[in-house]
């Protein structure tokens, strides 16, 4: 990956410390449907990486069309992430992902077959970063209603990773 632009290390500055996504695949229906999940790489760099068990039946979806969205967000900021997932069986990588969390999902451990990594090489984020916590959120709505002004939202910004 080249270097990073201040607008992808926004990005991963929203994402640090985030421990949850919905991570939206298409159905061979094409219908869209999103489940939780645990993010498991600390460091963004335009990849994001899940655990999943290799017969869970949407990871079909990925193999028919691997074109994903992750929504991210807490308090005041959002991140919606489109990229290309796959799945990853690499021993190596699941052991450096490999944490007590996990662990508890999926006991079998990180060598076990049954356990797979779904990486997602993202194309493209959309952040909404808000002024504060929900508390100052809600003080720009409140005040926005009485004054008859525009909350102020905050930056908003697509970004190219």
């Amino acid at each position: 990956m080249t270097a990073p632009t201040d607008s992808a290390r926004k990005v991963a500055e929203l994402l640090r410390g985030q421990k949850f996504g919905f991570l939206t695949t298409t159905t061979p229906e094409g219908k869209l449907t999103s489940r939780p999940m645990s993010l498991q790489e600390v460091e963004f760099d335009g990849d994001l990486w899940f655990f999943a068990e290799a017969h869970a039946p949407w990871l079909a979806h990925i193999a028919a069309s691997p074109q994903v969205n992750v929504g991210v967000g807490s308090g005041g900021s959002w991140i919606s992430l489109t990229g290309h997932a796959v799945v990853v069986s690499d021993v190596a990588k699941k052991k450096d992902l490999w944490n007590a969390g996990v662990e508890a999902w999926l006991p079998q451990g990180p060598e076990d077959p049954s356990v797979v990594l779904v990486k997602v090489d993202g194309d493209s984020a959309e952040y909404w970063d808000s002024p504060g916590n929900r508390l100052a959120t809600a003080f720009s709505f409140v005040k926005a209603k009485a004054t008859g002004s525009q909350p102020d939202t905050g930056e908003h910004e697509k970004v190219d990773l």
